[in-house]
């Protein structure tokens, strides 16, 4: 029988959801699906639960059968979607400086080739940038059905500065061995950077959203992990935008209160850390 996941990573995106893949993927006691953001709780739940089981085939008795997909924490019926398909799941989010996660944020639309303008621009035009950074409203939608104590709050932070430590409350929480990461999984994997040809970027995405809808989630991973790809379609950013500081401020009145919640929840103090406060 196809197993189902046990084990979601649920966002946010420009957290470290892709090197945290790429690290479960490595450990001996998990099976994670070849490419990271199967979209199923979000956008292909009506393709049914025999679609999505079908990407976790070659699983065989790992302990952890996972999934990482950013965008469940935003998606206002995924928690629902996940009580309703998999039984007793854990959940992990890698919380990020709201202001920072939107400015990565813009800036991967900047290697994707698209032209939002200035990120004050972006922040008026992309809801998504400050959407993302809403944690306490996702957050509670999880804790409410699941509890707190099967959401593992982990912060960006951390992971940049001791990986290994980071790594190893992760595989805690997981319940599973303790693994000695590699040099090559310590680098940093998709630095920012920008698409030699906008058009390219702009097609090489189309291509690999309609391949994973069709079935091809294993191909995704795999063209999307090969370094002549990423050297292929993009370049090291030369001149790196700065936030300016009425965008950092106006951020932070917008999303104060989702950090609050959040901090007084799962009693993770964000806001001074973050300078906030």
């Amino acid at each position: 029988m196809t197993r189902l996941p046990n084990f979601l990573y649920i966002g946010p995106d420009k957290a470290g959801s892709s090197w945290l893949h790429e690290v479960l993927l490595a450990h001996p006691q998990v099976y994670m699906t070849p490419a990271k953001d199967l979209y199923f709780f979000d956008r292909y739940y009506d393709k049914g639960t025999d679609w999505y089981a079908s990407h976790f085939e070659k699983a065989g008795d790992e302990p952890v059968v996972g999934e990482v997909c950013q965008d469940y924490l935003f998606c206002a019926s995924a928690a629902q979607r996940i009580q309703e398909t998999l039984k007793s799941p854990r959940f992990m989010v890698t919380l990020r400086d709201p202001v920072d996660r939107a400015f990565s944020s813009y800036l991967y639309s900047l290697k994707m080739g698209r032209q939002p303008g200035s990120f004050s621009e972006a922040l008026t035009n992309r809801p998504h940038l400050l959407d993302h950074g809403r944690y306490g409203t996702g957050l509670d939608r999880f804790a409410d059905r699941f509890g707190e104590s099967s959401v593992h709050v982990s912060v960006f932070d951390d992971l940049q500065a001791d990986p290994r430590a980071f790594v190893a409350r992760v595989l805690e929480f997981l319940r599973i061995a303790p693994m000695e990461l590699t040099d090559e999984l310590l680098q940093a994997r998709l630095p920012a950077s920008k698409a030699r040809s906008a058009r390219l970027a702009r097609l090489a995405r189309a291509a690999a959203d309609w391949t994973r809808e069709h079935d091809g989630a294993v191909v995704v991973g795999r063209v999307k992990r090969a370094a002549v790809v990423q050297r292929l379609l993009y370049q090291p950013l030369q001149q790196r935008p700065q936030v300016e500081a009425a965008d950092a401020a106006r951020i932070r009145a917008e999303l104060d209160d989702e950090l609050r919640r959040v901090e007084e929840r799962f009693g993770v103090h964000l806001r001074r850390r973050w300078g906030w406060t």
